[in-house]
């Protein structure tokens, strides 16, 4: 049975696979649609992406911007990382509060970050990440906000990351 568990930020929802066990080894359930939607949670899923990143590689803080706003499902196929989810939404009462949370291939869990969050992990190790993502992605409308963004104060895990070019120059929070 799948367990969901809000996170104190409306919609961020950390979702405990449904697993089962036998002398061969395991099998984990990461999505089910029927259990999802019991649990509030109706986004279609469009797409499956993977990443592998290095230990200490950040990727992110992105987001779609409206509208192509894009909710995502994530989870750690192998390693362990650093999950961060930043609230964005305007008019939001937590807007700019995040929260960062620990996903591992022992611990199953995953992510849900529903549109309206900018989203960003850290590989505490080498890791390969799935992110089930909603939505097409649309250039035009990709943005994110600079992983050290002094407002934030996110105490990232590893001394020294690598963030690409690209996550270098993003803005921080509020300074589109």
């Amino acid at each position: 049975m799948f367990t969901f568990k809000e996170l104190g930020l409306k919609g961020l929802i950390l979702v405990g696979p449904e697993k089962h066990f036998d002398v061969r080894g395991s099998l984990s359930e990461r999505y089910d649609k029927p259990a999802f939607e019991s649990a509030g949670i109706t986004e279609e899923f469009t797409k499956d992406l993977a990443t592998w990143s290095k230990k200490g590689v950040i990727r992110g803080l992105h987001f779609q911007r409206k509208p192509h706003e894009q909710a995502k499902l994530v989870s750690v196929l192998s390693g362990r990382i650093f999950d961060v989810a930043v609230d964005i939404r305007e008019g939001s009462a937590t807007f700019g509060k995040w929260i960062g949370t620990e996903l591992n291939e022992s611990n199953g869990l995953s992510l849900f970050v529903p549109k309206g969050f900018a989203h960003g992990f850290q590989a505490l190790e080498d890791s390969t990440v799935l992110y089930k993502i909603s939505g097409e992605y649309s250039r035009e409308h990709e943005s994110g906000i600079i992983w050290n963004d002094p407002k934030l104060k996110i105490p990232w895990k590893v001394a020294n990351p690598v963030v690409s070019a690209k996550d270098k120059l993003f803005p921080g929070l509020g300074r589109e």
